[in-house]
C-alpha cells in the first residue's frame, strides 16, 4: 500500500476548502479520506475500475509518465489525476487515438472528488494506487500515454468480456449435448 508524502499532503491539501483542516484531519487519521475540488491544481479522468486497473498496470509495466491515481472499490471505478486545464489536450489526444472512445468522466473546474487518506489500509473504500509524491511535474507525455493505454485496456477488457460469453455458450452447449440452435433458422 503507497503512502503520501508530505510534500504530496501540501499539494493535495492547498486545493480543500479550507486546508489547515484538511491537514489536520489527516493528522489525526491518515486513513480518512477527504473531498477535494477539481480543475485548481488537477484534472481527474474517471474511468470503470477493471480498465482503470489495466490501464494503470500498463503505465506501470512501460515505466510510462503516470501521476496519482486512485481507485473507489465501492463504487468500481478509478481516477487519474492529470494537470489542470489538460481537458482539451486530453480529448484531443483521444480522438486521435480512436473514433470509439470509451466511457470516462472527465472532472475539472466544479467538481469534487473524494481522495484516500495518506496512509490507507487495505480494504479501505479509497486506495492510492499511484500516490502525489509533491507537486507533479507538467508533462504532456503523460496525457498522450494514458490515453493510449486506456484506450488499449479498454479493448483488451473488452475483448474478454466477449471471450468468456464465447466460452460460456461453448460450454451450455456441450452440456446439453447438440449444438446451440440459430434463433434465425428455427
Amino acid at each position: 500500500m503507497q503512502t503520501v508524502t508530505k510534500r504530496g499532503i501540501q499539494w493535495l491539501s492547498a486545493v480543500a476548502e479550507n486546508p489547515e483542516v484538511c491537514r489536520a484531519t489527516w493528522a489525526a487519521n491518515p486513513r480518512t479520506p477527504y473531498s477535494l475540488h477539481t480543475g485548481r491544481l488537477f484534472d481527474v479522468v474517471e474511468m470503470d475500475q477493471r480498465i482503470g486497473l489495466e490501464t494503470f498496470d500498463q503505465l506501470d509495466r512501460y515505466a510510462m509518465p503516470m501521476g496519482p491515481v486512485i481507485v473507489d472499490w465501492a463504487e468500481k471505478k478509478a481516477e487519474f489525476f492529470l494537470p489542470a486545464r489538460s481537458r482539451e489536450r486530453f480529448e484531443t489526444a483521444m480522438k486521435n487515438e480512436t473514433a470509439e472512445p470509451p466511457e470516462y468522466r472527465y472532472l475539472d473546474e466544479g467538481s469534487v472528488i473524494v481522495v484516500p487518506g495518506p496512509m490507507p489500509l487495505s480494504g479501505d473504500r479509497y486506495t492510492w494506487l499511484c500516490t502525489p509524491r509533491g507537486v507533479p511535474e507538467y508533462r504532456p507525455a503523460r496525457i498522450h500515454a494514458l490515453v493510449a493505454m486506456f484506450v488499449a485496456a479498454a479493448a483488451l477488457v473488452a475483448r474478454a468480456d466477449r471471450y468468456g460469453e464465447e466460452q460460456k455458450r461453448l460450454a451450455e452447449t456441450t452440456q446439453s449435448g447438440r449444438p446451440e440452435q440459430d434463433p434465425l433458422r428455427a
